[in-house]
């Protein structure tokens, strides 16, 4: 009883001289790293795992090699690696991992997290790897609520939403601003541009204007390679804090990805990103993230949103109206719902033309037009 007490002291002041001395008290989150299969060798994985030891952070390195403060787990190969990281996970031995590849579930996708060149900021990138859903804008819709919890869990109270200018982005924009007005908390961005909108160009992009950048995976997996390498040369990721952990509505798996090409300080980034989401109870996050989202009507808004796709996909054959002179421009409507768009004013005896202004998109009206086609476009769900 007496060596039980005594024990139980010992790792107390233990604790309180980490904390004093890493800025960090409580329990220590332990994280796997697998250490093999870097473009960099196996020195380089092992040079961050000791640099986040160094911060107070539990680090089970899988691989062949040993350094002081690091745990490691001796493995022959990185197949074999694989292997024990997901039994360390299965097993509730460590609480997170860092490894080059994951096969997450559909469903499931990766929120990076990258330091902007023009001016230092974080941004987080949702999402970089993982499939949110089959159909596109479906799925940058859910990574909008993926980002906001990866950032509320790493201390962003109120984080900015801004979506990625690419195809899906009007559609995701809609969406999103219809969720607002049910009820759940988005705060939208403004882009750094002159004509401003949640919409993000390639500007936003380089100067995080969005606390988080809204995107497909494929799109988001090029800017977190790009923003994390572009001082040199792109074959050594050397900034910031890799391509995140996988998320989605009840996955309560911590799996952080990194890629071959991750230098030593970017892997360090992602064991601390990881810390701090098992500190901020991620999925404790996730849980009243989904929960409010599905309150205000998420799921309802996909399902609709499909419904409509398909309903336009069996459109009549419409013939224009006679041509006139079109000088007023619409943005914002969806490049896929273009012509579409076009022909649901035809439609109504309003002639229009399609265009592609300096920020996307347009359908071109004459002047006498512009109040009744807004309308219209407005009903049928093309623009905002």
């Amino acid at each position: 009883m007496a060596d039980n007490i005594e024990k139980m002291i010992a790792s107390t002041f233990m604790e309180m001289a980490e904390g004093l001395e890493t800025g960090s008290f409580g329990k220590k989150p332990k994280i796997a790293l697998t250490g093999m299969g870097s473009e960099h060798g196996e020195e380089n994985s092992m040079e961050a795992a000791v640099a986040a030891a160094r911060e107070g952070i539990d680090v089970y390195y899988i691989g062949t090699l040993e350094a002081e403060g690091v745990t490691t787990v001796k493995v022959a190969d990185e197949d074999e690696g694989h292997k024990k990281m997901e039994e360390l996970l299965k097993n509730k031995e460590v609480d997170g991992a860092v490894t080059m590849h994951f096969p997450f579930p559909i469903g499931v996708s990766t929120v990076g997290r990258a330091i902007t060149p023009s001016k230092g900021r974080e941004m987080y990138v949702s999402t970089t790897t993982g499939t949110s859903s089959a159909d596109r804008i479906e799925g940058m819709i859910k990574n909008a609520i993926y980002g906001i919890i990866a950032a509320k869990t790493c201390g962003k109270a109120d984080p900015t939403v801004g979506i990625l200018n690419v195809d899906g982005a009007r559609q995701t924009e809609i969406a999103l601003k219809q969720l607002k007005e049910n009820g759940y908390d988005i705060n939208f961005a403004e882009s750094a541009r002159a004509d401003g909108g949640c919409v993000m160009r390639g500007n936003d992009v380089l100067q995080g204007s969005p606390d988080i950048m809204v995107c497909d995976s494929l799109s988001g997996n090029i800017l977190i390679k790009m923003l994390s390498s572009y001082t040199t040369g792109g074959s050594y990721e050397a900034s910031g804090y890799g391509y995140g952990p996988g998320i989605g509505e009840g996955y309560e798996q911590l799996v952080m990805i990194i890629s071959r090409a991750s230098g030593a300080p970017l892997i360090t980034g992602a064991i601390r990103y990881a810390a701090q989401l098992v500190r901020g109870k991620v999925f404790e996050v996730a849980k009243k993230e989904f929960d409010a989202a599905n309150k205000a009507g998420l799921k309802e808004i996909l399902a609709a949103r499909k419904a409509s796709e398909k309903t336009a996909g069996d459109s009549e054959e419409v013939k224009a109206p006679p041509k006139e002179p079109v000088t007023s421009q619409i943005a914002g409507i969806e490049i896929m719902d273009l012509e579409d768009g076009v022909k649901a004013l035809w439609k109504i005896g309003v002639y229009a033309e399609s265009g592609m202004g300096c920020t996307g998109p347009i359908i071109l009206v004459s002047d006498a037009n512009l109040a009744k086609a807004e309308e219209e476009l407005k009903k049928a769900g093309f623009i905002n």
